[in-house]
């Protein structure tokens, strides 16, 4: 590629970031001077990109608003960024393994030899101490038509299927998106219950933008409620425990998704569901302060156990 088509074609690329440019900063992004910004604005117009001008000494170019653009150009450290971030997401779930690899691969057909060559020995090199996720993708149509509704606030019908199985319509008002672990799930105004109430996407067959509007309530953390949500997951057992902690350590360490903690006389309660009660033993034991349990009584039992097999397997 000769000097002065690299240099068109990295005039195309600041144009397509959108806005006016005036010719000044274009000559300087591109290190000429103002007449050859001109005769190259001119030649992206003779290769049909409808190029916007504007006379006077302030003028300058941008790209005609509508115009669906070539293919992306990147620069090497945009296209690491891209793999990359396929990559990640893949690895966290975010998105399914099938698209993402679709995605990935074609990044990596259109890229120069010498980039191409520097990312395979990226990705066939780069480990994450994160183990991968079992990714529960939304169908595409729900995951936007949600987003949508969530941002210009009006509500949708949505086709659900619950966890025993059962399939039902419901009118929701969704407040907001969250991804968490692997899957995503929205969080809003319920009009089955009356309640606000969180549901995982991967679940949600069909969603239908309907006439309506609403308000968020203020103060509303959709992240805090699914967390808040997935914490009072109904397990065996509800446990309660005074942590001998400040509230702020206490958040530090436990996130929201472990249970509730409230400020209480001598530190912190928290509140949580387990399944089973020697997995709270172990959890609780792993953590830096002492504690008192408050209920249920058989987690005391747990705990007791659990202290004399450290005790045994540290030979006292």
């Amino acid at each position: 590629m000769t000097r002065p088509t690299a240099r068109v074609l990295a005039l195309l690329e600041i144009l397509q970031t959108g806005g006016w440019f005036t010719v000044g900063s274009l000559a300087g992004r591109l290190g000429v001077d103002e007449r050859t910004v001109r005769r190259y604005a001119t030649h992206l117009t003779d290769l049909g990109i409808p190029v916007g001008a504007r006379r006077g000494r302030y003028g300058g170019y941008r790209l005609s608003p509508g115009f669906k653009l070539p293919p992306l150009m990147f620069t090497d450290d945009e296209a690491i960024a891209v793999a990359l971030g396929l990559v990640a997401g893949q690895r966290m779930g975010l998105g399914g393994p099938a698209h993402t690899g679709s995605a990935l691969a074609k990044v990596r057909r259109v890229l120069p030899d010498a980039v191409s060559g520097r990312i395979e020995s990226l990705l066939a090199t780069a480990d994450f101490t994160a183990l991968p996720r079992q990714a529960a993708p939304p169908g595409s149509e729900v995951l936007l038509t949600l987003a949508a509704a969530a941002r210009d606030r009006h509500p949708v019908r949505i086709a659900y299927t619950a966890w025993a199985g059962g399939t039902g319509q419901r009118v929701l008002e969704p407040y907001g998106l969250v991804f968490h672990s692997g899957r995503w799930y929205v969080s809003g105004h319920d009009s089955a219950s009356g309640e606000v109430r969180t549901f995982r996407l991967d679940r949600i067959t069909d969603a239908e933008s309907i006439e309506g509007a609403f308000e968020v309530p203020d103060g509303f953390d959709p992240a805090g409620h699914v967390l808040a949500g997935l914490a009072s997951v109904p397990y065996a057992h509800e446990v309660v425990v005074l942590l001998r902690a400040p509230l702020a350590e206490a958040r530090r360490r436990l996130p929201r998704v472990v249970g509730e903690l409230v400020e209480a006389d001598g530190g912190v309660r928290l509140t949580m569901r387990a399944e089973r009660l020697d997995g709270a033993a172990r959890m609780l034991a792993g953590l830096p302060w002492r504690f008192t349990v408050e209920r249920p009584d058989e987690l005391r039992m747990e705990l007791r156990d659990l202290a004399a097999q450290l005790l045994d397997d540290a030979g006292y």
